[in-house]
């Protein structure tokens, strides 16, 4: 008796109306609507992906600028004589290596020479600052 109560013209149907269970399945326009959607997303992600690896970069090449630094500081300070090159603060323990530039990848930085000395009892001017070879962070 519950059985004929959903048979109609001979094909099961739900209560509502449905098509019968084993034929459902999405149109068209439905799967688009979510890749597009999942396109949409992705695109948000990579760009925060992006934007994050850029602050991890100029954290580091402000770091690597702050560290180089204070070891030409020092090394002028303790010599009484400024580096002439950065191989200098290398050689004489005050950095374990020239740091890789985190914007260029390369060891290429810009070594900035003065021509004025820290204190009376410096013997020779040198390498005073050091900057980033890359155009866009060159002046920090």
């Amino acid at each position: 008796m519950i059985y004929s109560k959903h048979l109609q013209n001979g094909r099961n149907l739900h209560k509502s109306g449905a098509k019968p269970s084993g034929q459902g399945g999405f149109t068209l326009i439905e799967l688009m609507i979510v890749i597009m959607i999942m396109l949409i997303l992705m695109g948000i992600a990579a760009q925060s992906y992006r934007e994050s690896i850029r602050h991890a970069r100029e954290a580091t090449l402000a770091h690597d600028l702050f560290i180089m630094r204070q070891a030409i500081d020092n090394y002028t300070t303790d010599k009484l004589i400024a580096p002439q090159s950065l191989d200098d603060l290398v050689s004489e323990h005050y950095l374990r290596s020239i740091p890789v530039d985190p914007i260029t990848r390369q060891k290429d930085w810009q070594p900035k020479f003065s021509s004025y000395v820290y204190s009376a009892d410096q013997a020779s001017v040198g390498i005073d600052d050091v900057r980033s070879n890359s155009d866009k962070y060159s002046e920090w």
